[in-house]
């Protein structure tokens, strides 16, 4: 990672629209670069630190959902300030406590260089433990939502999962997704900017809900 990249990423931050920046890292599954997953959709996330309470639960859920993510053709990769072996001995801990094995790639960062990149930790900070940050990256490189939770609360991957399914529909359908939205649920028709078609709707809600508000009508 190119060292004015990151000083810059961390003093602005980063936003939904930015391109995420690329870096090459040593994880549990070899050498990764970030670029190299161009073409699928990646959630990079971070993690406080290697065998906590709060971090195992998410890493078992995560191992048990990998195929829901990958049937949505999105890689994972976590990342923390831990070294590779620690991410090993930890690894191999839930194994053989919870029987699930973590196959996606999880990150080294002890310089924080790729953290404080991303904003994931602050400039002055000298760990990561109060960071919880997840980036939602689409196929083109581009950073299409992020989530922050705190060092004492979990992740929901069910909500990961929808998010995820919801940045896919929008794509796919060219819709919005309204408050709540599930897998199946229809979307809402994108409002015109004319004002003839504001004056020509049935009604002024019909201007912008379109299929979904007919159908919640109904």
């Amino acid at each position: 990672m190119d060292q004015n990249e990151a000083t810059s990423a961390s003093i602005h931050g980063l936003r939904i629209g930015d391109h995420a920046p690329d870096f090459a890292a040593r994880s549990t599954t070899g050498d990764v670069r970030l670029s190299d997953f161009r073409g699928r959709w990646l959630i990079l996330f971070s993690h406080p630190a290697d065998f906590t309470p709060v971090c195992t639960t998410e890493f078992v859920e995560l191992a048990r959902m990998a195929a829901e993510f990958e049937r949505r053709d999105c890689a994972l990769m976590a990342l923390s300030v831990d070294s590779l072996f620690s991410h090993f001995a930890w690894l191999r801990m839930i194994r053989d406590r919870f029987g699930v094995e973590v196959r996606f790639p999880i990150v080294e960062d002890p310089t924080l260089v790729i953290g404080r990149a991303f904003g994931m930790v602050a400039p002055q900070d000298s760990d990561s433990a109060t960071v919880r940050t997840t980036f939602f990256i689409d196929p083109a490189g581009t950073i299409r939502a992020m989530t922050c939770y705190p060092a004492n609360m979990g992740r929901s991957i069910p909500e990961m999962l929808r998010m995820l399914d919801a940045l896919q529909a929008v794509d796919a359908q060219h819709g919005l997704a309204p408050a709540n939205w599930q897998p199946g649920d229809p979307l809402l028709k994108p409002p015109s900017q004319k004002l003839d078609d504001v004056y020509a709707a049935r009604d002024a809600s019909a201007w912008f809900l379109g299929e979904a508000g007919k159908a919640r009508r109904k």
